[in-house]
């Protein structure tokens, strides 16, 4: 670890899955002195301190953010103009503030009219993430080799945009910085849209009527398989995106809605060079992820045959 990676305290508002695992990852790294939790649910407060992956845990999220060299907002990106509001007060001259939310225009529009003169706001985006939520489902090996996106407003002091970088990296993610507009963009066709249509495709199947409930579980071996892991993510979470995100989305929803109709053209009109073509132009860019290490090749995707 280089010395530009290390803090001294780092305040986590929001301790479920995300901010567990930073800390979980930090605490591997060495590469902070004091890890204060924030979380408004005694519950998860609770098994923060049972596991023991902060030194300090707070009811308030000010008194965890107090004397803190880097403050990570870990909450839903509609609660961070709030969050940023609320912890204003608190923040030190020269800390770091910074978020984890997959939408970075909509945050920069909340929560930056909020920080104090003489703090960096630097909002980020760890490309990481399972179905699972709360403070128990945190694991330190969650960003290795994967991206985090920081998207800095003009004019942030980059000696702070450095050392946030090479905070990231300690915890084992690699680094890129883009224009907020941009991020939100190229999140919306890689990462939104996807979960949009997995929870439509779960819904359709629950609302026909002529295949009973019991049927689509049963037969859930192929695809609608991993639809419903995708489906099965936060929905506070992904209400916040779509509605913060809605340009993009609906922009790439556009896009999608051509496609399919040629697609279903092509499927009326018998044409199998077309779907061949798709097919096959399809199946490159699935072998281009593997390639990238973002994904495994290992049969049913290395994941465990039980999840």
């Amino acid at each position: 670890m280089t010395a530009e990676a290390s803090f001294g305290r780092i305040a986590l508002i929001g301790i479920g899955l995300i901010g567990s695992s930073i800390a979980h990852a930090a605490r591997r790294a060495g590469a902070v002195s004091h890890i204060a939790g924030y979380s408004r649910s005694a519950e998860s407060r609770a098994t923060a301190e049972q596991i023991g992956f902060c030194d300090s845990v707070h009811d308030d999220m000010a008194a965890a953010a107090a004397d803190a060299d880097i403050v990570i907002l870990c909450a839903p990106v509609g609660a961070l103009g709030p969050a940023a509001a609320a912890i204003a007060p608190a923040l030190k001259p020269g800390a770091i503030l910074t978020d984890v939310g997959s939408v970075k225009s909509a945050v920069i529009r909340d929560a930056g009219p909020h920080v104090p003169e003489g703090v960096h706001f630097i909002p980020g985006h760890p490309i990481a993430g399972t179905e699972h939520s709360g403070p128990a489902s945190g694991f330190a090996t969650l960003f290795d080799n994967r991206w985090c996106i920081l998207t800095p407003p003009p004019g942030t002091d980059e000696a702070a945009v450095a050392k946030l970088i090479a905070f990231w990296e300690s915890l084992g993610a690699k680094v890129e910085v883009m224009e907020p507009r941009h991020h939100d963009l190229v999140l919306g066709i890689t990462s939104h849209v996807p979960h949009l249509i997995a929870y439509n495709i779960v819904g359709t199947a629950a609302d026909l009527e002529e295949v009973t409930q019991s049927e689509v579980i049963k037969f859930s071996a192929g695809g609608f398989r991993d639809f419903t892991r995708i489906a099965a993510s936060d929905p506070t979470m992904w209400r916040d995106v779509f509605l913060n995100n809605r340009e993009a989305v609906l922009e790439i929803l556009q896009r999608f809605t051509e496609d399919l109709t040629a697609l279903q053209r092509a499927i009326r009109w018998g044409d199998g060079d077309a779907l061949f073509a798709l097919f096959q132009r399809t199946r490159d860019i699935r072998r281009s992820i593997i390639e990238a290490g973002q994904e495994s090749a290992a049969p049913n995707f290395g994941r465990d045959k039980t999840s």
